[in-house]
């Protein structure tokens, strides 16, 4: 009867701890999880965040970025034209040197002045192997259909934006279409030297709107 009634006391304090043990693990491990909900509602904010310093990196990168000249803001040597692209060297015609940071073309603007079928400017200089950011502009008061389609297959897209939407790509895009005004802007890095054709399509032959963009050293 002694050993009985001395056992009894501590099966008794074993079988609380244990039930105790066993109440405090679902609770350990709902802490757990709440820690892991806890990261999961963090990790989109620090996404956001991400996105908010992306733009304003692409802000300072529009706004600190050195600005290349169209052709008629260049020294471009007589008859250059006919010799290879491969040929000319963006020092000797004055582009700014390159760098890794995008460099901004001066805007095409289709439509310019009041005149439908007038553009700001019709031939364009660009150095191999330098990434680019690009406004093409329709204020006229018809449609256009911007086309380069061997520039654009000659060229590391990066993205198309128009109103702050991105379209990224993977590929060429066909044109760009102007159903009213406003602004494309093209983002690109080039990548050899070429001489490349753009017009814009659909006009009659009375009406010809149409340059160069040719990618030198």
């Amino acid at each position: 009867m002694g050993r009985t009634s001395m056992k009894s006391p501590w099966l008794a304090l074993m079988a609380a701890v244990f039930a105790l043990g066993i109440g405090l693990a679902p609770g350990g491990t709902a802490f757990a999880q709440g820690n892991d909900d806890d990261d999961d509602d963090a990790k989109p904010a620090a996404s956001a965040s991400k996105a908010a310093d992306d733009d304003d990196d692409d802000d300072d990168e529009r706004h600190g970025a050195e600005m290349v000249p169209a052709a008629d803001g260049l020294k471009i040597p007589p008859g250059s034209e006919l010799m290879p692209a491969a040929a000319l060297n963006g020092d000797m015609l004055g582009l700014p040197k390159k760098s890794l940071t995008t460099q901004i073309v001066t805007p095409l603007v289709l439509g310019a002045d009041g005149d439908a079928f007038k553009t700001s400017h019709k031939d364009f200089y660009l150095r191999a192997g330098q990434p680019y950011r690009w406004d093409i502009k329709s204020e006229g008061d018809i449609e256009y259909k911007f086309n380069a389609p061997d520039f654009f297959r000659n060229v590391w897209m990066n993205q198309i934006v128009i109103d702050d939407l991105e379209v990224h790509m993977a590929g060429a895009p066909a044109w760009l279409e102007y159903d009213s005004h406003g602004t494309i802007t093209v983002q690109f890095q080039t990548v050899r030297p070429g001489r490349y054709h753009w017009e814009v399509g659909g006009l009659d032959e009375n009406h010809v709107m149409e340059g160069t963009i040719t990618v030198v050293q």
